[in-house]
């Protein structure tokens, strides 16, 4: 992008069922502004992984160009989402100490200490994605923002999300392919969790579930800190596939009844309710009730949100989410899913719309669930640009103090042996005034003629 255009930021969602690129920038009053968008269907993605890498270029393009006609930037950069079943995380902690106690501690020091954490060894073939840093603690005592503060000791724990390596150099060999350069890539349920959750909702514990055509990610917040993320390999395709074999009719049908007349809860539908499905080649129509099409829907979504409760426990967070669940995605749209989900998990549920951080005469469709890890995506990097210009003057501000305390250090005085120094020239009367000093060697030769025999004597 040209140096006036620096500010606009694209995300680029690689999903399952479709690719979207959006193009946005952050304006006065914090909000987003969609300046444009583009979608195109997505067919070389399965379960969040690229599977061709040709057909996820061509969707990639498609989308790239529809959102910089729309906008009316040139698209160089994006920055893109990563999900899939290769996906997991861990906690680690890092520890440093300090060489001067006395100086501030400094957002430089801390991003070193976030650094150190990816040389953690990796099973062959993984390799670490993301890192984010939870508590952090000084000298033993926990601190919201250690920045200025003193000490000998740095802790923090960090949230080490890891990835398959082929799956990430897939995604950014589409990138490059495109000839696009990346900024960020970034885990999507963090993407999509800064397009609906709010600061009180992480500090109270929250839950994202993000279900999309694909996976369903997962995201639980608590004390403002991403305590676990975890990718479910189901998801809104599934349950398509389920109608397709459960009806007995081809996927493009089964994908418009699930989205038209599906439930996520077979008791509130009745059996005299029905829908009339097109024979395929001069076949006789068939017809689908909407309590069958509901059982079906409802069996696989049963299965989802018993994994999410198994995620929510292996978070050891069950106890802690006073904000319970936000429901987002393109599974989100489903009608009855949040009673289904409250019924599943026990805990209170919200459908999470993106449309709080986006500004007045953004299209309504873009405040559509199924755009929030898009949007998401534009927060996250305007988020981690201007994290990254506050760590340039951080190191910078670092370096010059350095320089400053060398400059002040008194210079250290190296005193020659006498085998080193050189006997001096003779001197002229004019020369010898302008000589400063004594010349020792002439005066230790004069201690010793004294102390001859003879003066002895």
């Amino acid at each position: 992008m040209s140096e006036k255009e620096e500010k606009i930021i694209v995300g680029l969602d690689i999903g399952t069922t479709k690719v979207a690129c959006i193009v946005g920038r952050k304006v006065g009053n914090g909000k987003i502004e969609i300046l444009g968008y583009g979608k195109t269907i997505s067919t070389g993605v399965r379960r969040g992984e690229v599977i061709n890498i040709f057909e996820t270029v061509d969707a990639i393009k498609q989308a790239v160009s529809q959102a910089s006609e729309q906008s009316g930037v040139e698209i160089n950069r994006v920055s893109v989402g990563i999900a899939g079943q290769h996906i997991k995380s861990l906690q680690h902690r890092g520890v440093m100490m300090r060489d001067n106690h006395e100086a501030e501690i400094t957002e430089a020091e801390l991003e070193r200490l976030r650094h150190d954490t990816f040389k953690i060894n990796m099973t062959p073939g993984e390799e670490i994605i993301d890192i984010i840093r939870q508590d952090t603690y000084v000298d033993g005592e926990l601190t919201s923002n250690p920045v200025g503060m003193l000490g000998s000791k740095i802790e923090a724990n960090f949230h080490v999300i890891i990835g398959r390596t082929t799956a990430a150099k897939n995604i950014i060999k589409c990138i490059e392919n495109a000839g696009l350069g990346m900024d960020y890539m970034i885990l999507e349920p963090i993407a999509s969790a800064q397009a609906v959750l709010d600061e009180e909702e992480k500090d109270a514990g929250v839950v994202l579930v993000d279900i999309g055509g694909g996976t369903t990610d997962i995201a639980v917040f608590k004390e403002k800190k991403i305590q676990h993320t975890a990718v479910i390999p189901f998801g809104g395709n599934i349950i398509t596939e389920d109608i397709c074999t459960g009806c007995s009719i081809i996927r493009h049908y089964a994908e418009e009844v699930k989205v038209k007349f599906g439930s996520a809860l077979a008791e509130l539908n009745r059996d005299d309710e029905v829908v009339s499905i097109p024979g395929i080649k001069g076949r006789p129509p068939k017809e689908i009730s909407f309590k069958n099409l509901a059982n079906i829907i409802q069996s696989r979504l049963d299965e989802i949100f018993e994994l999410v409760n198994y995620e929510i426990q292996k978070a050891k967070a069950s106890n802690n989410l006073i904000a319970g669940i936000v429901l987002t995605g393109g599974g989100a749209m489903m009608k009855h899913i949040r009673d289904l989900a409250e019924y599943r998990t026990g805990l209170e549920v919200r459908i999470g719309y993106p449309n709080e951080h986006l500004t007045q005469g953004t299209p309504k469709e873009m405040a559509s669930p199924m755009y929030s890890t898009g949007i998401g995506l534009v927060i996250e990097t305007i988020a981690r640009m201007e994290h990254d210009q506050f760590l340039k003057a951080s190191k910078e501000a670092e370096k010059q103090l350095s320089e400053s305390i060398s400059f002040s250090q008194p210079k250290e005085v190296v005193a020659c042996t006498p085998e080193t120094v050189a006997e001096p020239a003779e001197e002229t009367d004019d020369t010898s005034k302008k000589r400063k000093g004594f010349n020792v060697s002439k005066i230790v030769t004069a201690i010793t003629d004294f102390f001859t025999t003879d003066n002895i004597d």
